[in-house]
């Protein structure tokens, strides 16, 4: 019977790499398609070759998964690939080269300053439950946190004096980005309320019902105010998209926004200026009087 080398590359990430549960499911998803598509056609994953895997991915893109899914398929594939050899179990590396869908075939949403703006005052801040809405998407927006980010931030992550967030990134790496005056404001009336409620039993900044906030309901609250002030198909990860690009468009550098985001790989970062390069076209093409005449 084969080894189970998906579930050994696993706990390799998890123990080796610091991964969090979130990452191992996501390379878990793709390795299983991986395993799934070798057993329908009769070898293991350890046997695949070159011109396998490029069946492979283009039965992902049959299938009609994402450009942007099958690429991050693939990533996971030569990772288990490179440890398969790192390990000693195979002796030549078969993803190591392989081509992937179009990068920038899909483009993340992002709102504009002004959604930005009536998102921010749909909650009802004239409640608790809505001061403490407003904060979680002022500190979204202000720092870029992925939402498993904010759901585990801490007490002794925040320091408003100094305006700093530190969190903990993919692979738990730690990385500080500034707080601006807003979320500051908002963060400051947050912590009003709950220091109303006592001492807490949790170090979570974030709270409902006495309990830490969660990615469904950072999701849900999100998705509700967006739809409020008529605004659709907005997610946490929409003001992570929304934060990067609108830095890039008021000229930050793709070198700070990737250390703000906490991408390890810079051309990650380099598809927020692919949507800003398109958004001056856009403008300059609206704008421009002879942008649109023939010779």
């Amino acid at each position: 019977m084969d080894r189970d080398f998906i579930k050994e590359y696993l706990t390799y990430l998890q123990v080796e790499k610091g991964l969090t549960r979130h990452s191992l499911d996501s390379y878990r998803r793709d390795l299983d398609r991986l395993q799934t598509w070798a057993n329908q056609n009769g070898k293991q994953v350890s046997e695949l070759a070159r011109a396998d895997l490029r069946k492979w991915i283009a039965s992902l893109s049959r299938e009609g998964l994402a450009p942007a899914s099958v690429a991050r398929a693939v990533s996971a594939t030569r990772g288990f690939f490179k440890f398969l050899m790192l390990d000693g179990h195979i002796k030549s590396h078969p993803a190591e080269d392989l081509d992937t869908p179009q990068r920038f075939a899909y483009l993340p949403k992002f709102l504009t300053e002004d959604e930005i703006n009536r998102l921010f005052a749909a909650p009802d801040i004239s409640t608790e439950e809505g001061i403490r809405d407003r904060a979680v998407l002022e500190i979204m927006y202000a720092t870029g946190l992925r939402v498993s980010e904010l759901v585990n931030l801490k007490h002794a992550d925040v320091d408003l004096l100094a305006g700093l967030v530190r969190c903990h990134g993919k692979g738990n790496k730690e990385r500080r980005v500034p707080l601006g005056k807003s979320a500051i404001h908002w963060l400051q009336q947050y912590a009003a309320v709950k220091a109303g409620y006592g001492k807490q039993s949790t170090p979570n900044v974030f709270l409902h019902r006495g309990r830490p906030f969660t990615r469904q309901l950072a999701w849900s609250m999100i998705k509700s105010h967006a739809e409020k002030v008529g605004i659709k198909n907005v997610s946490p990860h929409t003001l992570r998209h929304s934060f990067a690009t609108h830095l890039l468009q008021h000229g930050a550098d793709s070198r700070s926004v990737q250390a703000l985001l906490g991408h390890s790989d810079i051309s990650t970062t380099q598809i927020y200026t692919h949507i800003t390069d398109m958004h001056l076209r856009s403008a300059y093409d609206r704008h421009h009087p002879r942008a649109r005449m023939k010779s």
